[in-house]
């Protein structure tokens, strides 16, 4: 239903479109409430929304696998929407040469040709981080180097990690890359999770599913009217940056921002997986993603003679554009937790969601974070 300005009184309104506000509005629908969803974007759904072009599901703001170790949470999402049997299992670039992800067997024996059984392997990153014994990792590159030594962290973490940041590895805080999983068995899937898929038809499908029963008005800037707005409800739930709602009074928190260039190729296959990662310096993008493959069950889509493909670029952030990765060192740290005190004052207003808690969230965390404040303010 769309929103009317001759309907004045809502229990609840949420700013944003996304996961988290849509777990909750259902929640609070099913319980006979009446609620708002204001989002400033043309469509719902934040960043998982997909779209349908020439028949393919596209991921419009980069790549979005669900995957939880957490059965009430898949049970929860499959009310919604019938998942598929996409099993992520990304690849990396690096120099004309292509590399599996996570770090496997099947990496460890590409890297280094005469390394056959885990035990070489294991010796191998041991002789490799031994440069490191001793010593407290000062930055990301001593700290990666440590974990998992000097040939995989400069073929398939330096250049990736320098480009996500914007910044030089001597330059990032240690604590960034606090692991690096390594798998000593041939096995390409990147999560450890008991489950994981895409939704049938996209993820817009779940969340209008998720959103039903609720007033949804699109195209509208919450702070573009803001005193109306907060009249409308009795309770807010802002899903949108902390640092925005107060004005920037504290000072700006840092976000890292994405741009993504699409286009369809006339071609039925373009690279043969959903996700490769390049991680060489000198190519400017970190991934290209061909949105067909993420439907193996889809044999129409993956037979159809052409392709859509998107590359993705990380860029600097500035007040206005779209913030997508919260930079969680210890300065930003800091100042969230001053926002986060402001916050607690608020008497009508929830903050949540990854931008609204300044945290980096998958979506099965997103769902949990949403749950939990269910708990925390008895709603």
């Amino acid at each position: 239903m769309l929103f009317s300005r001759e309907k004045i009184s809502y229990n609840y309104l949420f700013v944003g479109s996304g996961l988290f506000s849509a777990v909750l509005a259902h929640k609070f629908v099913a319980q006979g409430k009446s609620c708002l969803v204001l989002d400033k974007r043309s469509h719902i759904g934040g960043n998982i929304y997909t779209e349908n072009i020439d028949g393919i599901n596209v991921h419009t703001y980069g790549a979005h696998i669900f995957h939880t170790d957490s059965k009430e949470i898949w049970d929860f999402v499959n009310q919604f929407a019938e998942f598929n049997r996409y099993t992520n299992c990304p690849v990396a670039h690096y120099k004309g040469e292509l590399y599996n992800l996570p770090f496997n067997m099947n990496t460890f024996s590409k890297i280094w040709p005469d390394v056959v059984t885990p035990e070489q392997a294991k010796r191998r990153i041991e002789e490799q981080s031994s440069e490191m014994a001793g010593k407290v990792p000062r930055n990301l590159e001593e700290q990666a180097i440590s974990l998992v030594g000097r040939d995989i962290y400069e073929r398939l973490v330096k250049g990736y990690t320098e480009k996500q940041w914007g910044r030089s590895c001597t330059e990032l805080p240690a604590e960034i890359i606090k692991r690096l999983p390594l798998r000593y068995i041939f096995d390409n899937n990147y999560f450890n999770d008991r489950y994981q898929g895409i939704p049938i038809g996209g993820y817009t499908n779940l969340i209008e599913k998720m959103l039903s029963g609720a007033d949804i008005q699109l195209n509208t800037d919450y702070f573009s009217d803001k005193e109306y707005f907060d009249s409308c409800a009795e309770k807010i739930i802002f899903t949108g940056p902390i640092d925005r709602y107060f004005d920037y009074c504290l000072g700006e928190l840092e976000y890292r921002s994405l741009r993504f260039e699409t286009e369809s190729m006339p071609v039925q296959n373009y690279q043969g997986n959903a996700v490769i990662n390049y991680t060489e310096a000198e190519i400017p993008y970190t991934r290209i993603i061909e949105h067909k493959h993420f439907e193996p069950d889809n044999k129409e889509c993956l037979e159809q003679e052409t392709t859509i493909i998107t590359r993705e670029y990380p860029a600097d952030w500035k007040v206005g554009d779209e913030p997508y990765y919260p930079v969680n060192d210890s300065k930003n740290s800091a100042l969230y937790n001053k926002y986060k005190e402001l916050a607690s004052k608020e008497k009508k207003v929830v903050f949540g969601g990854r931008l609204g808690m300044y945290r980096y969230f998958d979506m099965d965390d997103t769902i949990a974070a949403a749950w939990n404040l269910l708990k925390l303010y008895n709603l």
